[in-house]
């Protein structure tokens, strides 16, 4: 009796693997306040205070500071080089993300990578609007009273977003309900719908796409 032939083996299937590109797209963005956008920048001048009070090189001789109602209100503001007033990009985008929550079917851990706003001005938005000073009675620290001033944009304050984004991920139309949702229910700035109150909110006006 022959011997049994042996079958040679037969090469295993490689599946098909299809790998997703992105489609990075572009297009500015322009919204519109509908509540005053309170404006309240961690100053240089208190950022110094800090660091010395950490670092243990402050002098402990040294009483409160007089209150300087002007300078607080210009130091609140976000300036440019060229003079133009701004407010942090991230402030935006943050809000963008977090109104995810209202919105069906979007996670923030998607559109967080989903879209991008460029930074075109040092990290800020240009902020167009003409701010005055505010003044408010607040609670700091353990519920100590204190006054405040702050620098304050009226209702109508505009600026413009340049976006970038991935159109595989995430289309203009989305994005566009995105941001409403955000001016409506977390708005930016000190006293905004997010923490409880009903300044920094804002709409979209129209989309440049």
């Amino acid at each position: 009796m022959g011997k049994k032939q042996e079958q040679p083996e037969k090469p295993e299937k490689k599946e098909k693997v299809s790998i997703g590109g992105i489609s990075i797209k572009t297009f500015r963005l322009t919204l519109k306040g509908t509540s005053p956008l309170i404006c309240h920048k961690f100053s240089d001048r208190a950022q110094d205070a800090m660091l010395a009070k950490q670092m243990k090189t402050a002098d402990r001789k040294v009483g409160k500071e007089t209150k300087n109602p002007h300078r607080d209100y210009e130091e609140s503001l976000y300036v440019l080089k060229d003079g133009r007033y701004g407010f942090p990009i991230s402030g935006f985008k943050n809000a963008a993300v977090d109104a995810c929550s209202f919105m069906d079917g979007m996670k923030k851990v998607v559109m967080r990578g989903a879209f991008h706003i460029v930074d075109e001005h040092e990290g800020l938005a240009v902020i167009k609007g003409t701010p005055r000073m505010r003044k408010d009675n607040v609670r700091v620290g353990m519920g100590t009273a204190d006054i405040r001033y702050r620098g304050e944009f009226p209702i109508g304050w505009q600026t413009t977003l340049v976006v970038k984004y991935n159109e595989n991920a995430v289309s203009i139309p989305q994005i566009c309900q995105l941001f409403n949702a955000a001016g409506f229910g977390v708005g930016v700035g000190d006293w905004r719908p997010q923490k409880d109150g009903s300044y920094g909110m804002f709409e979209v006006a129209n989309n440049d796409s």
